[in-house]
């Protein structure tokens, strides 16, 4: 009996958990072909930040997707929760599943990881797709900035977010302590750096919805700094993207896959220019 393709690529996953740099890093491994590596937005898990994108991007790739310190089944240790731990953590994978170097997505927090880890680890990244995330501190709204400085656990009480914790979590008893420090991180000003950023040989798509919290000016700074506003019919374009989504917020832009997945893979499949 044959078995269709789309019910193929959704075979139960291979999981683990990766010794990476004091951290017990879950994993999972959908699919076969290129590796392209998941990285879920703060507090949330694989679970509820990739419903339904697995199954579409298994289809053609390895598609490697965690959950980071603190997070889902990792549990957290006594180190702090910043850009340049999670993407120092991100490359360890990589080493320690023996895949020289993979295409990374990230939603919002997760997409600054994989900024970070491109920045930190070059040879490691092929191509970054960030999804409504910033490479410094002021990237967000002041509207943004206020609120995250704001939240406690009990902002989260009977949400998704509180219920994946407890269940996934192996110190559920913790997550007021997670959501601290959660915070800690979100609050404590950072900036990768424009040349830093501009030095990354990895091409990037950043992606956006027009309501995301991220300033237009941030976005653009973003674009410039990786080739963008060229006007391609009079000389040859960055190998880098930019997408603005209409009537889009942050959390919206998760629920319009069925838009972003097929201009994700566009982007993966395509080969640098011929010189």
């Amino acid at each position: 009996m044959l078995v269709p393709a789309a019910v193929s690529a959704q075979q139960k996953p291979t999981t683990g958990y990766a010794p990476v740099n004091g951290v017990k890093m879950y994993y999972e491994v959908h699919g076969s072909g290129e590796p392209v590596v998941l990285l879920h937005g703060a507090f949330m898990t694989i679970t509820n930040n990739w419903t339904g994108w697995i199954g579409e991007l298994s289809k053609t790739r390895k598609v490697i997707a965690v959950e980071l310190q603190g997070h889902g089944r990792t549990a957290d240790v006594p180190r702090d929760i910043n850009y340049d731990n999670l993407a120092d953590d991100v490359a360890a994978l990589l080493d320690y599943l023996k895949i020289p170097s993979a295409d990374l997505i990230g939603y919002s927090m997760g997409g600054a990881v994989a900024m970070q880890c491109a920045i930190r680890h070059p040879d490691k990244v092929r191509k970054v797709v960030s999804i409504s995330a910033r490479f410094r501190h002021d990237g967000f709204v002041k509207e943004g900035l206020d609120a995250i400085s704001r939240l406690t656990a009990d902002a989260f009480k009977g949400s998704p977010i509180e219920t994946e914790y407890k269940k996934l979590s192996p110190t559920p008893d913790e997550f007021p302590n997670f959501v601290k420090r959660v915070i800690a991180m979100a609050s404590k000003p950072f900036d990768f750096g424009a040349d830093k950023l501009k030095a990354t040989t990895a091409p990037m798509f950043f992606i956006h919805g027009d309501a995301d919290g991220i300033r237009l000016e941030h976005v653009a700074e973003m674009f410039r700094l990786k080739g963008g506003e060229i006007h391609v019919d009079m000389k040859p374009r960055s190998t880098s993207r930019l997408a603005i989504l209409p009537n889009t917020t942050h959390v919206t832009l998760m629920q319009r896959m069925s838009v972003i997945v097929p201009m994700v893979n566009d982007f993966l499949d395509a080969k640098p220019p011929k010189l």
